[in-house]
């Protein structure tokens, strides 16, 4: 009788063991998943901007109110949104709560949204170090006589995605190195390697 006891007590170890390394196994293979649904994101960006995944120019509107771009880029099957979001909370950045306006307002001025955010990595830190209380994260209208500011960040990206459109854009600086001819004249060519590391980390999903 003891030797059946203690082989029913080995046994039920062992199976409890088999459980907990089968859990553990399972909660490992999810956090995999997620973290190749992150790098995916990076991808879904090149296809969407193909022609491969329809663009929300309007959020999509239910009986509870209006939807957010966020909510509609998953409906859409466009992922650029949920990419804003993704790699503005990843910094901590305080423009976190403005991913679907950014989206927005690179959808309206017909540009790839992220500009905005690279200028803003590459200036401030993602508006962590900037002129205080002037909600200016891309270090424009700064100079030696003043600073332009802003009453809050939605008018300050308003303000700087009109800009960019207006002043860069229209007139054929589309790229790093043509922009910080002009926007950041003095660079040693730091700048424009700058907006190129982030426009890679966010196509590639590596954030």
């Amino acid at each position: 009788m003891k030797y059946i006891k203690n082989y029913f007590l080995t046994v039920s170890k062992l199976f409890f063991v088999w459980i907990f390394v089968c859990v553990l196994l399972f909660v490992l293979c999810l956090e995999f998943i997620n973290l190749i649904k992150i790098r995916e994101f990076g991808k879904m960006i090149v296809r969407a901007e193909n022609g491969f995944m329809p663009v929300l120019s309007k959020p999509l509107s239910n009986d509870e109110g209006t939807a957010s771009y966020y909510d509609a880029a998953i409906l859409a099957g466009d992922a650029r949104p949920l990419v804003i979001k993704k790699y503005l909370e990843r910094y901590k950045s305080p423009l976190a709560p403005y991913s679907d306006l950014i989206f927005e307002l690179s959808q309206s001025y017909n540009f790839d949204y992220r500009w905005i955010i690279a200028i803003a990595q590459q200036e401030s830190n993602l508006c962590k170090k900037m002129p205080l209380e002037s909600y200016n994260c891309w270090g424009y209208g700064i100079h030696a006589n003043g600073v332009l500011r802003f009453d809050d960040y939605e008018l300050a990206l308003r303000s700087f995605a009109e800009y960019l459109k207006r002043e860069y854009f229209d007139k054929g600086y589309d790229t790093p190195e043509l922009i910080m001819t002009k926007y950041c004249p003095h660079s040693d060519g730091s700048w424009a390697f700058g907006i190129r590391q982030f426009f890679t980390e966010m196509e590639n999903g590596e954030f």
